[in-house]
């Protein structure tokens, strides 16, 4: 059995009081609780800065239980500011919330409340990275938010240019707008140029951005170190750092595949134990940068490598199923290295000490 030392935290104290706040965009619900458990006040309070300092202003230091969402990090460090502590729950994980068959906003806070006065880890608790980084991290989604529409205004262009029975050959998104102009119908022209200008402009505005996310190497040592690694440009290294925010934040290096939802779900129940597919937990933009590193490193143009040679052995008889499986395993052994190249700040090694081109690595 593991021994664990009886060491008493702030946060290990039960408050006096405990507040439920179920956050919505223009009016939050709130449930304050005592000691005993006993329902003291409810009510509502407008999601302003005006408002949260008027409700939660002049109160003393309470406990305070809230969800993720949109407006958490700036509700967290305004009512952190207040002298109150504040516990952000993982909305995730929160089943007796998120399953709860009488949901509504009045409930959600009375169990935010309960749950954060009886044990704070029920809520499992998450930290929101600092302002700066979140700046630089909004930078990453909205040079993501431009590559999607830009797809969407590519497939539509080849969808009307289809429904007049022709076909666009295919191309990269780059130089897609210069290619297509020469290939559209003439009768089509009309409404397929004002699509193709955005589609140039879009394409200016992301490479401008791609400069900028490549600027935060210098304000992140770290990135460098991950760019190391084949497969891992500037944007993958940057939106790892910046989603992980700090190399302390796990445990051990082998829980950065869990927490990217890389690691397969687990229905253990006596002598069951099926194997599930992967959790899908996690950042799911920053999972689809490592799932596609891994189809690089895998690629018929990846570098030599021991990573590359394991999920190609991995990878077997070549069947589509195992060629998944394969990139999906590469992506968590992927998630794993780079958190522990940047605890440890050591360069990616081709092929580690002891390690020869024909041997296989341990699995992730």
């Amino acid at each position: 059995m593991k021994k664990h030392s009886k060491v008493t935290t702030k946060r290990s104290v039960k408050p006096e009081l405990t507040v439920g706040l179920d956050l919505g965009d223009k009016s939050s619900r709130y449930c304050i609780l005592n000691r005993d458990g006993e329902l003291m006040e409810e009510g509502k309070v407008r999601s302003t800065e005006a408002g949260l300092r008027k409700q939660f202003g002049d109160e003393p230091r309470m406990r305070i239980g809230l969800e993720t969402g949109t407006h958490s990090p700036w509700v967290k460090r305004l009512l952190t500011e207040l002298g109150h502590e504040v516990i952000v729950a993982n909305a995730r994980k929160v089943r007796a919330i998120t399953a709860n068959e009488s949901k509504n906003d009045r409930n959600d806070a009375e169990i935010l409340a309960r749950l954060a006065a009886c044990d704070p880890k029920l809520l499992f608790p998450i930290q929101h990275r600092g302002v700066e980084k979140q700046q630089d991290l909004n930078l990453i989604r909205t040079r993501a938010a431009l590559v999607r529409a830009r797809t969407m205004l590519i497939n539509a262009v080849r969808g009307l240019v289809k429904s007049a029975g022709g076909r666009l050959r295919s191309c990269s998104s780059d130089s897609f707008a210069d290619k297509a102009r020469a290939s559209v119908p003439v009768e089509l022209r009309a409404a397929c140029e004002p699509l193709l200008d955005q589609i140039a402009h879009m394409k200016l505005t992301i490479r401008a951005m791609d400069k900028q996310i490549e600027a935060l190497g210098e304000k992140y040592p770290e990135i460098a170190v991950l760019r190391t690694v084949p497969g891992v440009g500037p944007l993958v290294a940057a939106c790892y750092v910046l989603t992980m925010n700090s190399p302390d934040r796990l445990h051990t290096n082998r829980q950065a595949g869990a927490f990217l939802g890389l690691r397969p779900r687990q229905s253990q129940s006596g002598d069951s134990d099926p194997e599930c597919r992967i959790s899908r937990t996690g950042n799911t933009y920053l999972r689809s940068l490592l799932v596609q590193s891994a189809q690089r490193i895998l690629g018929p143009f990846g570098p030599p490598s021991a990573l590359r040679q394991w999920g190609l052995q991995l990878a077997g008889s070549g069947s589509k199923s195992a060629k998944r499986r394969a990139i999906v395993a590469v992506a968590r052994k992927l998630a794993v290295m780079l958190y522990s190249m940047w605890r440890s700040g050591k360069k990616f090694e081709t092929f580690p000490q002891g390690v020869t081109q024909t041997a296989v690595l341990v699995a992730a």
